[in-house]
């Protein structure tokens, strides 16, 4: 099985991984396993529990909140970026995250993505619009109602689930989040120790600085982002 990337179309500091990963890494990322990891509406929570597994939520304290946003600025300014906080209200993951499965289908996944954290994380657009998705898949040459209604589609609908039973197996609490083989990696901050262990490579001495990853959010933090951004936690 190749190495896996667990990556969240919500989270600033997968966000962070998937630019690090494709400015220093671009040949490793074409040979990862690209999984998207997304907090499950009723209709995916019900499904998944029936095909018997759990995804688990973490409160997060506003302290915690407070303390990653100002993570995150540090980091994007370490990286010489700038970053639009989107405000989500009342989101449904499954929208963004299912439209990068058909898109992927397409071929377009890793576009997919990267016009998604562009839209989110730069433009401070609302990747639950399914507007949105239409304008993305428009960007892509593909055909807007095929991602803008991924989510009311049956089938995508259960590989959504099946994504999440797969997070499920592997243990994955947060994001960004890597497997190699029996090892895992959680956080931006072990990207270099994750490049190691793939390319079976020493890893290099100099590691960028410690970063929390960010805690799942709980289902009562789905009307903002709440820090959720995806795992520290």
């Amino acid at each position: 099985m190749p190495p896996r990337f667990y990556f969240s179309l919500r989270s600033p500091y997968s966000w962070l991984a998937y630019r690090d990963l494709m400015e220093h890494h671009a040949e490793l990322a074409s040979r990862l396993e690209w999984r998207p990891f997304f907090e499950p509406d009723e209709q995916s929570a019900k499904a998944l529990a029936e095909a018997g597994g759990g995804f688990s939520y973490v409160a997060m304290s506003r302290e915690k909140h407070l303390y990653i946003l100002q993570d995150v600025r540090r980091l994007t300014r370490e990286r010489g970026l700038d970053i639009t906080w989107p405000v989500d209200r009342d989101p449904c993951w499954e929208v963004p995250h299912l439209a990068y499965l058909a898109a992927d289908d397409q071929g377009c996944g890793a576009r997919f993505v990267e016009l998604a954290h562009r839209a989110r994380w730069e433009e401070g657009r609302d990747i639950c619009d399914r507007t949105v998705m239409g304008e993305l898949a428009e960007e892509l040459g593909l055909a807007p109602g095929r991602l803008a209604r991924a989510a009311d589609d049956p089938r995508l609908r259960a590989r959504g689930v099946a994504a999440l039973l797969a997070m499920d197996r592997d243990g994955v609490f947060g994001v960004p989040f890597f497997v190699h083989r029996r090892e895992k990696f959680w956080g931006v901050d072990r990207l270099a120790a994750f490049v190691a262990a793939a390319d079976g490579t020493p890893r290099p001495d100099a590691a960028p600085g410690p970063q929390a990853p960010e805690p799942t959010a709980t289902a009562g933090e789905r009307g903002g982002d709440n820090g959720h951004a995806g795992g520290c936690g």
